[in-house]
């Protein structure tokens, strides 16, 4: 990287971070390429940048993955770059030397830098922004943190995530809450319907509101900001679940209108594994009880929801390298490449016979993630069948209102991995699976 690209790397990649994510200069020319190629395509408009098969061809090789299994299951948890994890790995072997000096007095003190990284990704003040371990402890946080009472409704989705749903119904029980769970249409004509089921469901006694941003089962894009705003109209706080819409595609906090967020870091990020991020408004902390005990003059102070113990310092400063690697493909740039991709395959399927979709095609309602079935084929047969004989990993869903199989390519996926899937697809649409 000469001096000019790593100035351009700096200010345009790097805003916010400052130079601790950038201490490796091994680190610095694995993403060499990276910030050259962004200047190849800086004329084009996201979406036109989407098809730009040479672009995207540097970014795969910023992964590491194996070519022997094609994986169409990023939506669970995503390979990181490899600036991520050499970042990781060199962050682990500081913290071994001096160990209780480097990690608390060196190390720590430096996520104070992803913290006002990561809020700039999520377009709010750094000091609403916990770092913490997953998508489940930020929802949990809040989940068992904010005060309700007997009687107190909760309203959610029967398709959120089954953890929330846990830890929701441990608190009916024990505290004599009612949680309320209404069944959303499945890929509606209009995105407004499933704002509409919300509304109709709210009582006077509701209290809270947990809403994923995008549904995990399907892909499913809620209109968030619709339900917030109703929400906030009735005195009701909302919590947004955002586990697999961050950093998927390109929105602000301003965008959603939340008190709360939680998500992972370690999916659409490419963050280390075990990392993830807390939303709390400012003027809410305080009345938010930390999952682990904190003192009470943290009570103001975003921090004491980060209070769990000893923990690694390096999972949190590789999250550095994950920003930077985000900021240089572009939010919006990236959003366009991952809805390419899934439109790539789910144009290819559509009009196979017997083929059908749980998945909206509506840009609005869904981009990476979506979800197909093949009339009379069982869905964990055909994922059984796709990993064993060709290496193929998908996600089979089987669920009481619909059951299909979850797809979810990446900006390391090749068009030639997704022919590859959906020749089979056909295949087995047209023929039934091979018998054994």
């Amino acid at each position: 990287m000469n001096d000019i690209d790593r100035r351009t790397f700096l200010s345009n990649a790097g805003k916010g971070l400052g130079l601790a994510a950038l201490s490796s200069a091994t680190v610095a020319g694995l993403f060499g390429n990276v910030v050259a190629a962004g200047k190849w395509i800086s004329h084009l408009s996201p979406i036109e940048a989407a098809i730009d098969e040479d672009y995207w061809a540097t970014i795969q090789q910023a992964f590491s993955v194996t070519r022997g299994i094609i994986n169409l299951n990023n939506g669970g948890v995503s390979p990181s770059p490899r600036m991520v994890t050499e970042a990781f790995v060199r962050y682990t072997w500081q913290q071994e030397d001096a160990t209780a000096y480097t990690m608390w007095q060196i190390l720590e003190p430096q996520s104070e830098t992803v913290r006002t990284g990561l809020a700039e990704v999520f377009g709010c003040d750094a000091e609403e922004i916990a770092i913490t371990r997953n998508a489940s402890e930020s929802l949990e946080i809040l989940l068992m943190g904010i005060d309700l009472k007997a009687g107190d409704e909760i309203l959610t989705t029967t398709q959120d995530y089954p953890r929330m749903l846990t830890t929701l119904k441990q608190r009916e029980l024990r505290e004599g809450l009612k949680v309320n769970l209404i069944k959303i249409p499945l890929a509606p004509q209009n995105v407004d319907d499933i704002a509409t089921a919300f509304e109709r469901a709210v009582t006077p006694k509701t209290k809270l509101i947990l809403v994923s941003h995008q549904i995990n089962l399907t892909g499913q894009i809620l209109p968030v900001k619709k339900i917030c705003d109703m929400a906030r109209a009735k005195g009701i706080e909302t919590i947004v679940d955002g586990a697999h819409a961050f950093a998927q595609f390109d929105f602000k906090r301003d965008d959603l209108g939340c008190d709360y967020y939680g998500t992972s870091l370690h999916k659409w990020l490419y963050a280390p594994k075990g990392t993830g991020m807390l939303y709390v408004k400012k003027d809410k902390i305080a009345k938010v009880w930390a999952l682990m005990a904190s003192e009470d003059k943290n009570r103001n102070d975003i921090r004491k929801f980060e209070e769990i113990g000893t923990h690694s310092a390096a999972m949190r400063l590789a999250i550095g390298e994950a920003i930077l690697f985000h900021n240089a493909i572009g939010g919006k740039r990236k959003e366009e490449r991952l809805r390419y991709l899934s439109r790539y395959w789910m144009n290819k399927l559509k009009d196979v016979p017997k083929v059908g979709f749980n998945t909206s095609f509506d840009p609005k309602q869904s981009c990476a993630i979506a979800n197909f079935k093949i009339d009379g084929i069982d869905p964990v047969a055909l994922g059984g069948y796709l990993m064993s004989k060709h290496k193929i990993f998908t996600t089979p869903i089987v669920f009481p209102e619909f059951s299909g199989i979850r797809i979810t390519p990446n900006v390391y996926t090749t068009l030639w991995e997704l022919d590859r899937f959906c020749n089979i697809v056909e295949d087995v649409a047209r023929k039934g699976l091979p018998k054994a």
